[in-house]
Protein backbone atom coordinates (compact mmCIF):
# COMPACT_ATOMS: atom_id res chain seq x y z
CA UNK A 1 0.00 0.00 0.00
CA UNK A 2 3.24 2.39 0.46
CA UNK A 3 3.24 3.85 -2.53
CA UNK A 4 6.82 5.51 -3.39
CA UNK A 5 6.54 8.96 -4.71
CA UNK A 6 7.97 9.35 -7.97
CA UNK A 7 11.53 10.90 -8.15
CA UNK A 8 11.70 14.48 -9.26
CA UNK A 9 15.26 16.08 -10.11
CA UNK A 10 16.10 19.22 -9.05
CA UNK A 11 19.17 19.47 -11.17
CA UNK A 12 17.74 21.99 -13.08
CA UNK A 13 16.32 24.29 -10.95
CA UNK A 14 19.37 24.64 -8.25
CA UNK A 15 22.81 23.60 -10.50
CA UNK A 16 24.57 27.18 -11.56
CA UNK A 17 27.59 25.39 -12.84
CA UNK A 18 26.52 25.27 -17.06
CA UNK A 19 27.68 21.94 -18.25
CA UNK A 20 31.46 21.68 -19.26
CA UNK A 21 33.22 19.33 -20.72
CA UNK A 22 34.68 16.27 -18.10
CA UNK A 23 38.13 16.73 -17.22
CA UNK A 24 38.88 19.91 -19.22
CA UNK A 25 40.02 22.84 -16.71
CA UNK A 26 38.35 26.67 -17.90
CA UNK A 27 40.30 29.31 -19.97
CA UNK A 28 40.21 32.54 -18.31
CA UNK A 29 41.76 35.21 -20.32
CA UNK A 30 44.19 37.54 -18.84
CA UNK A 31 41.62 40.70 -19.33
CA UNK A 32 38.77 39.23 -17.57
CA UNK A 33 41.23 37.95 -14.99
CA UNK A 34 42.68 41.60 -14.80
CA UNK A 35 38.81 42.89 -14.42
CA UNK A 36 37.92 40.53 -11.71
CA UNK A 37 40.96 41.50 -9.41
CA UNK A 38 40.10 45.04 -9.61
CA UNK A 39 36.72 44.40 -8.22
CA UNK A 40 37.75 42.51 -5.16
CA UNK A 41 40.69 45.48 -4.52
CA UNK A 42 38.20 48.49 -4.19
CA UNK A 43 37.08 49.58 -1.19
CA UNK A 44 34.64 46.95 0.55
CA UNK A 45 34.80 44.51 -1.38
CA UNK A 46 34.90 40.79 -0.36
CA UNK A 47 36.65 38.59 -2.47
CA UNK A 48 34.43 34.91 -1.39
CA UNK A 49 31.64 37.29 -2.73
CA UNK A 50 33.65 38.47 -6.02
CA UNK A 51 34.68 34.70 -6.75
CA UNK A 52 31.22 33.64 -6.21
CA UNK A 53 29.71 36.10 -8.46
CA UNK A 54 31.87 34.73 -11.03
CA UNK A 55 32.13 31.17 -10.08
CA UNK A 56 35.58 30.90 -9.38
CA UNK A 57 37.03 28.83 -6.39
CA UNK A 58 38.09 31.85 -4.10
CA UNK A 59 41.82 30.17 -3.91
CA UNK A 60 42.13 30.95 -7.65
CA UNK A 61 40.91 34.23 -6.95
CA UNK A 62 43.79 35.18 -4.26
CA UNK A 63 46.22 33.20 -6.84
CA UNK A 64 45.40 35.69 -9.54
CA UNK A 65 45.45 38.46 -7.48
CA UNK A 66 49.32 37.85 -6.02
CA UNK A 67 50.15 36.93 -10.03
CA UNK A 68 48.63 41.09 -10.64
CA UNK A 69 50.92 41.99 -7.95
CA UNK A 70 53.99 40.54 -9.78
CA UNK A 71 52.93 41.72 -12.98
CA UNK A 72 52.14 38.50 -14.26
CA UNK A 73 48.56 39.35 -15.50
CA UNK A 74 50.15 42.16 -17.96
CA UNK A 75 48.92 45.59 -18.68
CA UNK A 76 46.31 47.31 -20.66
CA UNK A 77 46.58 50.94 -21.14
CA UNK A 78 43.98 51.33 -18.86
CA UNK A 79 45.80 50.05 -16.17
CA UNK A 80 49.05 51.77 -16.97
CA UNK A 81 46.86 55.60 -17.46
CA UNK A 82 44.38 55.62 -14.69
CA UNK A 83 44.26 54.90 -10.79
CA UNK A 84 41.69 56.05 -8.24
CA UNK A 85 42.19 59.51 -6.99
CA UNK A 86 40.91 60.14 -3.59
CA UNK A 87 41.16 63.88 -2.53
CA UNK A 88 41.56 64.07 1.23
CA UNK A 89 41.49 67.55 3.50
CA UNK A 90 40.64 71.30 2.48
CA UNK A 91 40.74 73.50 -0.54
CA UNK A 92 43.32 73.59 -2.55
CA UNK A 93 46.15 76.00 -2.76
CA UNK A 94 45.92 78.53 -5.35
CA UNK A 95 49.78 79.48 -5.76
CA UNK A 96 51.38 77.13 -7.99
CA UNK A 97 54.41 75.00 -6.56
CA UNK A 98 53.38 74.88 -3.38
CA UNK A 99 51.41 71.88 -0.97
CA UNK A 100 52.03 68.40 -0.71
CA UNK A 101 51.28 64.94 -3.44
CA UNK A 102 50.94 61.95 -1.15
CA UNK A 103 50.74 58.88 -3.07
CA UNK A 104 49.93 55.08 -0.99
CA UNK A 105 51.41 52.41 -3.38
CA UNK A 106 50.45 49.62 -0.91
CA UNK A 107 49.62 49.71 2.59
CA UNK A 108 52.10 51.02 4.92
CA UNK A 109 54.16 52.50 1.70
CA UNK A 110 53.47 56.00 1.00
CA UNK A 111 55.20 58.75 -1.07
CA UNK A 112 55.09 61.90 0.27
CA UNK A 113 56.28 65.10 -2.36
CA UNK A 114 55.98 68.75 -0.84
CA UNK A 115 56.84 72.01 -2.74
CA UNK A 116 57.51 72.03 -6.45
CA UNK A 117 57.79 69.21 -8.39
CA UNK A 118 58.98 68.06 -11.94
CA UNK A 119 56.43 65.59 -13.59
CA UNK A 120 58.72 63.49 -15.16
CA UNK A 121 60.94 62.91 -12.16
CA UNK A 122 58.50 61.96 -9.59
CA UNK A 123 57.10 59.75 -12.39
CA UNK A 124 60.18 58.02 -12.54
CA UNK A 125 60.49 57.55 -8.88
CA UNK A 126 57.00 55.92 -9.04
CA UNK A 127 57.64 53.53 -11.93
CA UNK A 128 60.79 52.19 -9.56
CA UNK A 129 59.24 51.80 -6.56
CA UNK A 130 55.83 50.15 -8.37
CA UNK A 131 58.28 47.30 -9.83
CA UNK A 132 59.63 46.40 -6.42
Amino acid sequence: MSEKPPEVSTCGLVDTKQACVPGRRRHWPAALKRQIVAETLSPGASASVVARRYDVNANQLFRWRRDWREGLLGTTDADQGLVPVEIAGGEASASAGSGVIEIELSPGVRVRVSGAVDGATLRQALEVLLRR
